[in-house]
């Protein structure tokens, strides 16, 4: 280690136009440190004990994402600084990066707690200033980032309302029909014994109607053309009528879409006789009623648990923080949540690799990812396109690309658009972190990747995450 002299120190552009007495106080305080090839200077998350100035040499700055080391830059020019580079401020006391040596190079290095106090001596209102754009800006961040988070939930919660309402709806209206039908049948078949048919008919006539019924719930006539239910309906009304049922025309819709035809109808007057046709089915026209609406309450009720299955996926409220996820599934939650927001003019296209490997995600924060992701591509298509959602892999990554048919990032703005708080919406409809929040979500937090390319439409943001789990950081 050696000193340095002031005249060196002011070759820097760093400290060109600082006084002689501040230059002095730099040398005085400064040493000289010699580092070969690869090594390292400061390592993050150690004490920030000093304030490093590349006098010559290459250094590059290290940044440990997830236990992955990613290279954030590097430089040759004389004057670059690493280190404890916000010394002026007090709360900073450790490295938020590492510097290694590229090639053999002599580096400035100046104790931090002395070098900071000196910057606030030396240039107290800049110091100030400097101080509350870095703490404002970072609570701004906070707070906007929490605002953020809470819209995201909002939307998704009136989408879920939304989407539970129609199936919940139509459960409750088919359970309070079901009532008076159940009641209705009980009377009717009571009515049927009373009429005169023995024992011996009416167990035929059940056993008619559980298979009729089975029928029914295996699909019945579910698989016919509009206009081949039409011609059905005509021939097992004119049957009815025939055979003196007074309201064939109202029961022959809910029979058909039952599977019932003509050759069954013949089947319970041969059990029931001509006599007793009529009321024998009128009942069966009950019955069939009520498998229909078990039917309608099966379907809604499954709605409602898929639903809600999306939910808890895109939640994971039930899951570890971290742990081996389905990509595809994740996708496909998040989809579901945001189904209302998808305009009619929008047409979603999935393209999934059926061979991709379950990945080591944090998924909650993903499914945030993709909501962003979605949620902008939307946007900018403005109601028309078709907005594509592919999985695959590629080598030891897994890649997922959000893309649609908008008009585009203009090429000037494609360098700023993960920047915290940049946006091309309008004022008030944007606060420029979503995307932001979405690459400290997939490089920070996944050691992974997120990028765009775009052109007039076509625009795909691709996320890049690593197959294999990443390796525990101490501390």
């Amino acid at each position: 280690m050696t000193t340095i002299t002031t005249g060196e120190l002011r070759e820097l552009f760093l400290f060109e136009s600082l006084s002689q007495g501040q230059l002095d106080w730099l040398a005085g305080h400064g040493v000289v440190q010699d580092h070969p090839e690869g090594a390292e200077v400061c390592a993050q998350g150690e004490p920030a004990e000093f304030f490093f100035v590349l006098l010559d040499g290459e250094i590059c700055l290290l940044q440990a994402v997830s236990g992955h080391t990613l290279e954030v830059t590097r430089s040759d020019r004389p004057g670059v600084y690493g280190g404890a580079v916000q010394a002026y401020i007090d709360e900073v006391d450790k490295y938020a990066h590492t510097i290694r040596a590229v090639r053999p190079s002599r580096l400035l290095a100046l104790p931090a707690r002395p070098f900071g106090n000196a910057v606030r001596e030396w240039f107290p209102m800049a110091t100030h200033l400097l101080e509350g754009l870095f703490v404002g800006s970072t609570n701004a961040r906070r707070v906007v980032d929490q605002r953020e988070r809470l819209t995201a939930l909002g939307t998704i919660t009136a989408g879920l309302t939304h989407e539970l309402n129609n199936p919940a709806a139509a459960a409750s209206r088919a359970a309070d029909e079901l009532g008076g039908h159940l009641v209705e049948a009980r009377r009717r078949l009571s009515r049927l014994a009373s009429d005169g048919v023995d024992c011996d008919r009416l167990k035929e006539l059940v056993e008619l109607q559980e298979r009729f019924v089975d029928r029914a719930r295996a699909g019945g006539g579910a698989e016919r053309s509009p206009l081949r239910v039409s011609e059905a309906e005509d021939e097992l009304g004119d049957w009815l009528e025939e055979h003196g049922v007074e309201d064939a025309w109202d029961l022959a819709p809910a029979m058909v879409a039952a599977g019932f035809g003509p050759d069954d109808a013949q089947a319970v007057v041969d059990v029931v006789g001509e006599e007793m046709a009529a009321p024998a089915m009128r009942w069966l026209a009950e019955v069939l009623e009520i498998t229909q609406l078990q039917g309608e309450i099966s379907e809604a009720t499954g709605r409602i648990t898929a639903l809600l299955d999306s939910a808890r996926q895109y939640s994971q409220l039930d899951r570890a923080p971290h742990q081996r996820a389905d990509l595809r599934r994740l996708l496909d939650s998040t989809l579901t949540m945001l189904k209302r927001k998808v305009p009619e003019g929008v047409r979603v296209v999935t393209d999934y690799d059926p061979d991709l490997p379950e990945v080591p995600v944090y998924a909650a924060e993903l499914n945030q990812v993709w909501t962003n992701l979605v949620v902008n591509a939307l946007e900018a298509m403005g109601g028309t396109g078709t907005l594509t959602v592919r999985a695959f892999r590629d080598r030891d990554q897994a890649v997922v690309e959000v893309a649609d048919t908008g008009p585009g990032i203009p090429e000037e703005n494609l360098p700023r658009i993960f920047t915290p708080f940049f946006t091309t919406k309008p004022v008030g409809q944007g606060t420029g972190l979503g995307l932001d929040i979405s690459w400290r979500i997939v490089v920070n937090r996944h050691g992974g990747d997120l990028s765009v390319e775009s052109r007039p439409g076509d625009t795909r943001f691709r996320v890049a995450l690593p197959l294999t789990e990443a390796p525990e950081r101490e501390g």
